[in-house]
């Protein structure tokens, strides 16, 4: 079987996310006892936060592709990143080894170009919301996406690493998230919602909105198993 070379841990509430879908994927394509096979290095997060705060994304660089070159040096067949955030040092992984890198911000554009949304919402960090690694690479598969407004961000960005990456799951929060959600369908025409963050799919879900809902997470496994399967199938 092809190794999934997981980098996890940031948080790791969403890595366990990413290890149960992976699981629960395999288990759901080849039946019986079944299951992923799977190299997870995972860091500890407070350091990479540190340097995420303070700016420092040279230092989270080098940490994730240090955990990249381990992960190569166990067996891994690809790589994939378990936060989205974190995509912003993507250059530096890929730099690192010679396996192939699934992107999520493609594997989510590709995602939303296929339900036909146009402007969709983007609930993430603030760095993900502000700067432009992440909407640059989705604008060049032709998606525009919205970010909510700038206190509405400040709120997005404190629960995320207020409660979410450390397992508080609070209605008032899913409330606040919601709500932003509608304003922006009804004030700024948004059709659909990414969930740019991996840990907020522990908070809100498709059942919650009347548009597209894109839960990066699920849909960053699914290509994992895609792609996967079809190295097998070269193999075989």
């Amino acid at each position: 079987m092809a190794t999934i070379g997981l980098i996890g841990g940031m948080s790791w509430e969403s890595t366990a996310v990413y290890y149960r879908l992976l699981n629960e994927g395999v288990r759901a394509r080849s039946g019986g006892l079944h299951s992923a096979d799977v190299l997870l290095h995972s860091v500890d997060f407070a350091p990479i936060a540190e340097m995420q705060a303070g700016g420092d994304w040279a230092a989270a660089g080098a940490a994730l592709a240090a955990s990249a070159r381990r992960l190569q040096a166990g067996g891994a067949s690809c790589l994939v990143l378990c936060t989205n955030t974190m995509h912003k040092v993507a250059d530096r992984i890929t730099e690192a080894t010679n396996l192939p890198f699934l992107h999520l911000a493609d594997v989510t554009a590709r995602a939303v170009k296929a339900a036909g949304s146009k402007r969709p919402l983007l609930l993430a960090t603030r760095f993900t919301m502000e700067q432009g690694f992440y909407r640059d690479r989705l604008k060049a598969f032709g998606v525009e996406a919205l970010v909510p407004q700038a206190p509405e961000r400040d709120e997005v960005h404190r629960i995320i690493y207020e409660e979410l990456c450390r397992g508080r799951i609070e209605p008032a929060s899913k409330a606040r998230y919601l709500a932003i959600v509608e304003r922006a369908v009804r004030e700024e025409a948004a059709d659909g919602v990414i969930l740019g963050c991996t840990e907020i799919g522990l908070l809100i879900g498709q059942g919650d909105c009347a548009v597209p809902v894109f839960d990066t997470t699920a849909l960053h496994v699914a290509a994992a198993l895609d792609f996967t399967a079809e190295l097998e199938r070269a193999a075989a």
